[in-house]
């Protein structure tokens, strides 16, 4: 295997976390979830330059990212993608009709990398991609090292245009 091999079977959380920095991100706010825990969420909570404010439910991670949104603060929502279900209504109304800049990191737990997510066994899964084409939000799928370089210009895209955006995590990162 060579270099370039690993880094296309692999996926560092610190990269992504610079990677949110440099987009301006000092706020998360999540629902913990086993995809992404271990290589994002830990190493952002304890992160000095980055606040986390744990919330119970997804739907209440879009209310604060909308308040934030007001104050010209930037906070990107960390939740798997059983909770973008769950958090559809508030997606629908706080997001897409009021074009905010919500930027939804959904990690995409037993997605296979390197496969059609629209192929997926589970139908949740294999619905997340036609239901943000369905309300107009722009998607990047993150499974390499190679894929973390769109999200910075993702997220500056949604504050500066005021859309939302979703950066779908499709590995499980590595601290």
């Amino acid at each position: 295997m060579t270099l370039t091999d690993a880094a296309a079977d692999s996926l560092s959380g610190r990269s992504i976390i610079a990677a949110i920095k440099r987009a301006g991100i000092r706020t998360v706010a999540a629902v913990p979830d086993i995809h992404t825990a271990r290589g994002l969420l830990m190493p952002i909570g304890v992160d000095p330059d980055l606040t986390v404010i744990r919330t119970c439910k997804e739907d209440e991670c879009l209310g604060i990212a909308a308040g934030l949104s007001y104050g010209d603060r930037r906070c990107l929502i960390l939740i798997q993608y059983t909770g973008f279900w769950y958090a559809m209504n508030a997606i629908r109304g706080v997001a897409v009709e009021q074009s905010l800049p919500i930027c939804l990191m959904v990690g995409l737990l037993n997605h296979t990398p390197g496969t059609d997510i629209g192929q997926a066994k589970r139908v949740g899964l294999r619905a997340v991609k036609p239901a943000l084409e369905a309300f107009g939000i722009p998607y990047h799928l993150i499974e390499s090292e190679a894929d973390v370089a769109k999200i910075a210009p993702a997220i500056d895209d949604a504050y500066r245009t005021r859309h939302p955006v979703a950066i779908l995590i499709g590995r499980s990162p590595e601290p």
